[in-house]
């Protein structure tokens, strides 16, 4: 009988056979707390909106996410970001998808600016919400909205400026009248972006607008 061709685990070298991430270190994943914040995630001790999200809101509605964008899971995704890790893309929408119970009318990724995409070959966000719609049966639109401004990386910003550096960045020119949209991306830092591609979304006719992103920044303290 021929034997299985392993792989090595991506963070601790073990032999893996079909999947990227050993069990050991698949459950030693930071997982976000059960109780949070349900408009963007953060932690909240009885799953309450958070202070931030009461005194501004942002533009989506609600969000689904799965990990804390920490060590390892933060090395994990900058290698299927920056690593040409196109492979981790149906494992992230997995992990993603045991978090989503709801069923929108439509999923859209977080677009990417056509400089940005011609240098990386991919869009990590379209990738995962390319299986999360294959998942769950759903309409997929993967150029609903487009990135119009090639913006500095939000990662290389101070939190204060993100908001401003976002500002105009997207356009969303197909009638989204009436529909309820998921908003798909690899992490969530303070929400500026989602919630600006929300606002265009919505300014498109969407009546609510969820995002579904795998990790969550939480803020330092």
């Amino acid at each position: 009988m021929q034997a299985h061709i392993g792989q090595p685990c991506l963070l601790c070298g073990a032999d893996v056979t079909g999947t990227p991430l050993c069990p050991g270190c698949l459950a030693d994943l930071p997982r976000l707390p059960p109780t949070r914040c349900p408009t963007c995630a953060l932690p909240t001790p009885l799953g309450e909106v958070c202070g931030g999200c009461l005194k501004h809101p942002p533009a989506f509605d609600s969000t689904r996410a799965v990990y804390q964008y920490a060590y390892p899971l933060d090395a994990l995704l900058q290698h299927y970001k920056y690593g040409q890790g196109l492979h981790l893309a149906g494992f992230l929408a997995e992990q993603l998808g045991h978090e989503i119970a709801d069923r929108p009318d439509l999923v859209i990724p977080m677009p990417l600016h056509p400089k940005r995409l011609k240098e990386r070959g991919y869009n990590q966000a379209g990738e995962i919400a390319k299986r999360l719609a294959r998942r769950f049966d759903l309409p997929l639109a993967l150029s609903a909205c487009t990135r119009a401004k090639d913006a500095p990386p939000q990662a290389s910003l101070p939190l204060k400026d993100r908001r401003k550096n976002i500002r105009g960045a997207f356009e969303c020119k197909v009638d989204l009248s009436g529909k309820r949209i998921a908003l798909v991306d690899d992490v969530m830092t303070t929400g500026a972006s989602l919630s600006e591609l929300a606002k265009m979304v919505k300014k498109a006719g969407a009546v609510e607008v969820r995002a579904w992103v795998v990790a969550r920044t939480l803020p330092m303290r």
